[in-house]
């Protein structure tokens, strides 16, 4: 299946539709009970007018006591299926939106091709507000079918009493649907674009504070809250406009279904003084008409709901329809082979082409730091490879021919923005609690310090973002992490800029030592870590313009020289 044919797959309505059927055990008894529910409410005014109409004629105690105990019946019948009904449905509803929330949480975390430009914090608001309101989809079409129901009992008792009644009962429900569906539209619209601009603001959000501490050093704070101030007032306004739309749609709707339950009753009023119906089908259609305000207030509130279901849908789909960055393949790369980069076009990087031999510790010295960020982007499988000219291999075969997962197996790719999540020292180095060399990554990175302030040591709780430690102690976790994968091919990008220079000349022969014998590349501008490198490349205008030992570069190239001398 091709790309294009997995997006025109995947739209809103096949995510409505899977929901539904996933679902539909569970909906089809919900709608049963809340069916039954809305039967006893209609109930509840046709007794009374039977109650009137013959049991208070007769004046019989026997009749009473049997109408009272029919009332109980109807009224514990109300109680006890709306209780389970809803229970039934809302499980529902809440099993599939977290099914939901991990769908996308899965796909999050899989590379995709990016043709949505969806960041973090938009995938955030999908996962969390999209998911639910899709879900709602499965209250949504019980409430729906149930309200039906009370509006079809509602007329056809009113009906049998006078047939003007249940014509006036249908049309007027006719009437009051189709203006409103035309309303709803505008909502729907409106709404897409409100969670569009929405998730804008929270992948903004999630940018500050990813870039908190460069922002603080240079400066940059006043022009990122006023680019985040901009966003946000943006989805404020369309907030604001939603909102507008939602509360004519409400007011409208509340306006329509009064009117349509004041002329039920005064048609009933009418018909009783002409003597065409009995006091007690005037006490029933009084009864009613009262009743089914609720009924069609969930009636035609369903258009609204069911319009913001399948808006947020459609942004699940954008998620969902995301073409992977590889096909899936059960080839695997040779172990312990080289890196090759042949040839390689893309963004800043020009034929860039090099060869990393099996167990050799290189080092990358890009004079341009977006140079830096293409190459790891591509190393890390972050682009897919028909987006770029040129080849990677590792151990012979070309990444596009090689699973997502083979790579990461045989790869590791560890940016300078590596996340710290909410848990234990531990936990964050070992995130699967499988790898045998955390004690080397802990004392290779320097960790051993953090660990040894602490008396939990490696059970230290750490906060989300690791709010709880500073930069250098963040980076040097992350880099533990890297190396505690023990990866056959490790990539680090800029590891260690947040640490000092007595601190960063250690780890880097910590580096070296620990991962002797198998493949390294340091993509930097750091000259302890350049030093310790068996080779040096240099990077430059998108192409390899010289190679060699640090301390050989720096006595015969000034621009090498001046560029990561410090």
């Amino acid at each position: 299946m091709t790309t294009t044919d997995a997006q025109q797959r995947l739209q809103g309505p096949d995510i409505l539709r899977t929901t539904l059927r996933r679902n539909i055990g569970a909906m089809a008894w919900g709608t049963v009970l809340m069916g039954l529910y809305q039967a006893g409410e209609t109930a509840f005014p046709i007794a009374l007018g039977l109650i009137v109409e013959h049991t208070m004629r007769d004046r019989n105690l026997g009749s009473l006591a049997v109408s009272i105990a029919a009332l109980a019946v109807i009224i514990t019948t109300v109680s006890l299926s709306w209780r389970f009904g809803m229970r039934i449905l809302q499980k529902a509803n809440t099993t599939e939106a977290h099914r939901l929330r991990v769908q996308v949480a899965g796909r999050g975390l899989q590379p995709v091709a990016g043709d949505g430009g969806l960041k973090s914090g938009e995938l955030l608001t999908i996962a969390t507000e999209d998911a639910d309101q899709t879900a709602d989809i499965i209250e949504v079409v019980p409430l729906l079918v149930s309200s039906l129901v009370a509006v079809l009992i509602a007329a056809i008792v009113l009906g049998l009493a006078d047939i003007r009644l249940g014509a006036l009962v249908i049309v007027g429900t006719v009437a009051i649907l189709s203006i409103l569906s035309v309303m709803s539209e505008r909502i729907g619209t409106g709404t897409r674009e409100q969670q569009a601009r929405v998730a804008r603001a929270g992948a903004k959000v999630a940018d500050l504070i990813t870039g908190l501490r460069p922002l603080h050093g240079f400066g940059g704070n006043s022009a990122a809250f006023l680019s985040y101030r901009r966003v946000s007032t943006e989805a404020r306004r369309q907030a604001v406009t939603v909102a507008k739309v939602n509360g004519a749609y409400a007011g409208t709707a509340q306006a329509l279904n009064a009117i349509l339950a004041a002329a039920v009753t005064v048609t009933a009023g009418y018909l009783a003084f002409d003597g065409r119906i009995t006091i007690g089908q005037l006490v029933m259609a009084v009864g009613l008409a009262q009743f089914i305000m609720e009924p069609l207030k969930l009636f035609s509130d369903m258009p609204k709901y069911v319009t913001i279901a399948r808006a947020s849908a459609e942004r699940m789909a954008l998620v969902s329809a995301a073409p992977p960055v590889n096909t899936p393949s059960v080839a695997r790369p040779t172990p312990g082979g080289d890196l090759e980069v042949d040839c390689v076009r893309y963004e800043s990087l020009r034929k860039l082409k090099f060869v990393v031999p099996a167990g050799e510790f290189t080092a990358i010295a890009a004079y341009q730091p977006g140079a830096a960020v293409d190459l790891a982007s591509i190393l890390a499988v972050r682009v897919p490879p028909h987006a770029y000219e040129g080849a990677i291999r590792i151990g012979g075969r070309e990444i596009a021919d090689l699973s997502i997962e083979a790579i990461r197996e045989h790869m590791l790719v560890n940016p300078y923005d590596g996340e710290i999540f909410a848990g234990t020292l531990r936990t964050n180095i070992d995130p699967s609690g499988s790898s045998r060399t955390v004690p080397e990554a802990v004392e290779a990175s320097l960790l051993t310090d953090v660990v040894a302030l602490h008396r939990e040591g490696l059970d230290y709780a750490v906060r989300d973002r690791g709010a709880n430690l500073s930069g250098g102690q963040r980076q040097r976790l992350s880099l533990a992490r890297a190396l505690a994968a023990d990866a056959d091919v490790l990539v680090l990008h800029d590891p260690t800029t947040a640490v000092d220079a007595v601190t960063e000349q250690l780890v880097a022969r910590n580096i070296a030592k620990l991962r002797r014998g198998r493949s390294t590349i340091v993509i930097t501008s750091s000259p302890a870590l350049l030093d310790a490198a068996d080779r040096v490349l240099v990077l430059d205008d998108g192409v390899i313009t010289a190679e060699g030992t640090h301390r050989n570069l720096l006595a015969t190239d000034p621009n090498y020289c001046l560029a990561v001398a410090r």
